[in-house]
């Protein structure tokens, strides 16, 4: 353990014992590396880590405060730790991996929640999709739109925050599906009904069902595509979305 990473542990122990609440204001820098036993450019060091993950905030001109500490809050730079992972196959199969435990549980939760007004966002965002089948980026904006709906449907905003972070990685790979593969945009846009129609009857292992098989495909073909000697997933240029297929 290098000693800045042992100031920022001494920090998160007085915050986790209490010395240092949510919202309570950090002594002076000469004061705090004191009581830490260490020099100034280490404590200095610690606080701008524990800044960046959201831990403390910094406020010209008033000193250094713990932030609320809700989930949400700390979970918000997973999106950006996320983005920084290399396009290798492991890592997009273990995020999507990972989406496949968390959102059909979460849809399924969502159909038990979701209000009259989110269940027509949702709706909106599903007929924006059918509109965009020639404009990947629209499609995609409004796949992500649709998902993230009926996640904040559950109200659990952790939750929310979770899926957001690693639906932000596998954005590019959906793009990338509707580029080189001519039956996505149909076969996308039938499992997203079948979302929507479980949700608008309410019934919780209908709507985890249609989500878990609307995943499952995508993981599927991801295991297929992702390992083979396809293009690059950092490409999202703007190119026609070749469809034949409808919703059924």
């Amino acid at each position: 353990m290098s000693l800045t990473d042992k100031a920022i542990e001494r920090i998160r122990e007085l915050i986790r014992t209490g010395a240092l609440p949510p919202g309570s204001k950090l002594p002076p820098e000469p004061e705090l590396a004191a009581q830490l036993g260490l020099s100034r450019n280490l404590a200095r060091e610690a606080v701008k880590a524990l800044a960046v993950a959201r831990v403390l905030e910094v406020r010209r001109g008033d000193g250094t405060y713990v932030t609320s500490l809700e989930p949400s809050l700390l979970f918000e730079g997973l999106g950006g730790a996320v983005e920084l992972l290399q396009t290798d196959s492991a890592a997009l199969l273990d995020l999507m991996e990972v989406r496949r435990l968390l959102e059909p549980a979460a849809t399924g939760l969502a159909a038990t929640r979701i209000t009259d007004d989110q269940l027509a966002e949702v709706k909106h965002h599903l007929d924006a999709m059918r509109e965009a089948r020639a404009d990947v980026e629209q499609l995609n904006a409004h796949d992500a739109a649709f998902h993230r709906t009926v996640v904040a449907a559950t109200g659990n905003d952790s939750l929310l925050t979770l899926l957001e972070g690693i639906s932000g990685r596998t954005l590019r790979a959906r793009i990338w599906r509707g580029l080189v593969d001519d039956e996505a945009g149909g076969r996308t846009l039938a499992e997203h009904e079948a979302i929507f129609l479980a949700l608008s009857t309410r019934d919780a292992a209908l709507s985890q069902a249609a989500a878990l098989l609307h995943v499952t495909n995508t993981q599927r073909w991801l295991q297929e595509h992702v390992r083979s000697a396809e293009p690059p997933l950092r490409s999202t240029a703007r190119r026609p979305l070749r469809t034949t297929s409808h919703p059924r």
